[in-house]
C-alpha cells in the first residue's frame, strides 16, 4: 500500500584497481626511476582514467496520476544524482501499489528483480530474504546513514541481525474527523470506546455516514481490527499470536472480531463499503458525507497542503487517537503503523555497490523533501524547529515522539500465505460471512501451518 510510506563507491573500487595496476607495473621500472616521479605519473593515469558508465535499473510505486508530488521528488533526487554522478543513468520503472507487488512476484521467480526498488517490511520481505534476492545494507547504517533513522524504524526490516532494507517513510494512524458534522450534532471527540460507540450511534440515527471505508482493499478494514485487539488485548497480543508465541483464539482477539460485527450492526460505515476501493470509500469523507476516517498519516496532505482540496474543508479537518475500551489492556497512546515502504538493493546486481551508493542519496535525500514537498514523515530524524509545517503535522510529529507502542501492519507482519488469509477474513468478518470464532479459527489454522 501507499501506505500507500534506505557505501562505498565505484570511485574506491576504480581507485583500487588503478592502484593495484600501478603496482603490478612498478615491478619492471627502472629501480633508479626516482619515486615522486612514480606518484605523479600513478596519480596522472588516475585523472585520465574516465569514470566507468553505469546504469541502475530502479522499480517504485508512484505514478505521476495519484502520486504526483511523491513522482516528483524521486524524480528531482535522481537528477540531482546524476548530475554529481555524471557517469550514473538511473533508468526507471514505474507502477501503481498492486501492480508493482504483481511486477515484484513475476521478476522473483527468475531472480531478475531491478538493481534498486521498494519493499515492505517484515512478513512481505521473508521469501525475498529467504531467497536471497535482497543485499544486506548495514554497511549504509553505520556509514553516512548512521543515527539518521527515528529509533526502532529499521527494525522490521531486520532477518537474522542483519538490515535488507531502509525505509523512507514511517506512518501511524489517527481518526480522521469533521469538526463541523461533529458540531452540527454537538459530538464531543470519544476518548473512550463507549463514548466512540455513542457517536456513531447519533451519526447513524440522523442519517450520516459514521465513517468512510472502502474495504474492497481490504487492508483499510484490518486497521480498525488492529486497533481493537490492540485496546482490548493490549499490544502484544495480536504479534504473539501472529510470531506463534500465542494464539489467534485469544479472547481479547475474538473479542476484538466480535465489536467489528457489532459496528456493521449499527450501521458504522457508508453503504457498500465492502465492495469499496479505499478511494471511493475515501471520497465520502472528502465530500463531507462520512463524519470520519481512519487512515494513515500518508493522507495528511488533503487536509494540510494539498492545492486541490479547497481551504475550507481543509479547515474543518482534526484528528483523535483511536478510544481506549473500559478494561481493556491497551492505553490511548499506542498506534498502529510503522514504516512504510524502504529501498532494496537486489543481491545478485550488477552494479550493487554503485546501487547502494544511491541508495544512500536517496533516502537522505527523501527526508530532506518529503515532508515539507509532499506532507510525508520520512522515517529519518525530522528537526521541526527548522521546517515550516501546518499545526496537524506538528500535532501529529508530538504525538509520534510519545508514542508508548507502534504495531505494524497485520497483513504487514504475517507472510504472505498468511497475510492473504487475514485480508480475505477481514472482508468476509466485515460482511458478517464469518462468525467471530471463525475468523479466529481460520488465522489460526493458517499461521499454523505456514509456521514460523
Amino acid at each position: 500500500m501507499a501506505r500507500k510510506t534506505l557505501t562505498w563507491t565505484m570511485t574506491t573500487m576504480l581507485s583500487l584497481g588503478l592502484v593495484l595496476s600501478g603496482c603490478s607495473s612498478s615491478t619492471t621500472e627502472s629501480a633508479s626511476t626516482p619515486q615522486p616521479a612514480k606518484e605523479t605519473a600513478k596519480a596522472g593515469a588516475e585523472s585520465a582514467q574516465p569514470a566507468k558508465k553505469v546504469t541502475i535499473k530502479m522499480m517504485h510505486l508512484w505514478p505521476t496520476g495519484n502520486s504526483a508530488t511523491q513522482n516528483k521528488i524521486v524524480n528531482d533526487i535522481i537528477k540531482e544524482y546524476q548530475t554529481a554522478n555524471p557517469n550514473v543513468t538511473i533508468e526507471q520503472e514505474v507502477l501503481e501499489n498492486e501492480q508493482y507487488k504483481n511486477k515484484m512476484k513475476v521478476l522473483s521467480t527468475s531472480n531478475a528483480l531491478p538493481d534498486v526498488g521498494f519493499t515492505w517490511a517484515a512478513g512481505y520481505m521473508d521469501p525475498y530474504v529467504k531467497g536471497d534476492m535482497f543485499a544486506p545494507l548495514d554497511d549504509l547504517l553505520q556509514g553516512d546513514l548512521k543515527d539518521k533513522f527515528v529509533n526502532g524504524t529499521t527494525n522490521a526490516y531486520a532477518f537474522g541481525g542483519k538490515t535488507y532494507g531502509l525505509p523512507v517513510e514511517l506512518n501511524i494512524v489517527p481518526v480522521y474527523y469533521n469538526k463541523a458534522i461533529f458540531a452540527k450534532y454537538n459530538l464531543q471527540v470519544p476518548k473512550t470506546y463507549d463514548e466512540f460507540k455513542n457517536v456513531v450511534k447519533i451519526l447513524s440515527t440522523n442519517g450520516v455516514a459514521p465513517i468512510a471505508l472502502g474495504n474492497k482493499d481490504r487492508w483499510t478494514g484490518s486497521l480498525w481490527y488492529m486497533y481493537l485487539a490492540d485496546r482490548i488485548g493490549g499490544p502484544e497480543t495480536l504479534k504473539k499470536a501472529i510470531d506463534r508465541t500465542g494464539s489467534f483464539n485469544d479472547p481479547g482477539l475474538v473479542r476484538a472480531a466480535s465489536e467489528i460485527t457489532q459496528l456493521v450492526d449499527m450501521n458504522g460505515f457508508n453503504k457498500g463499503f465492502n465492495g469499496l476501493s479505499n478511494d471511493e470509500g475515501k471520497a465520502e469523507f472528502m465530500n463531507s458525507k462520512a463524519a470520519m476516517y481512519m487512515m494513515g498519516t500518508w493522507e495528511l496532505p488533503n487536509y494540510t497542503t494539498n492545492k486541490d482540496v479547497p481551504q475550507a474543508f481543509k479547515d474543518q479537518i482534526g484528528f483523535f487517537k483511536f478510544p481506549t475500551v473500559d478494561g481493556g489492556k491497551g492505553n490511548l497512546d499506542s498506534w498502529v503503523g510503522g514504516p512504510g515502504v524502504g529501498l532494496f538493493v537486489a543481491n545478485n546486481s550488477k552494479v550493487k555497490e554503485e546501487s547502494k551508493k544511491f541508495v544512500s542519496f536517496f533516502v537522505q535525500k527523501w527526508g530532506e523533501h518529503a515532508i515539507t514537498e509532499a506532507g510525508v514523515i520520512p522515517a529519518t530524524k525530522v528537526d521541526t524547529s527548522k521546517v515550516k509545517l501546518p499545526q496537524m503535522y506538528i500535532d501529529l510529529l508530538n504525538e509520534l515522539n510519545k508514542a508508548s507502542n507502534i504495531t505494524l501492519f497485520a497483513d504487514v507482519q504475517m507472510k504472505p500465505a498468511s497475510a492473504e488469509v487475514h485480508l480475505n477474513m477481514i472482508q468476509a468478518l466485515f460482511g458478517k460471512a464469518v462468525s467471530p470464532e471463525e475468523f479466529a479459527k481460520k488465522h489460526e489454522e493458517a499461521l499454523a501451518k505456514e509456521g514460523k
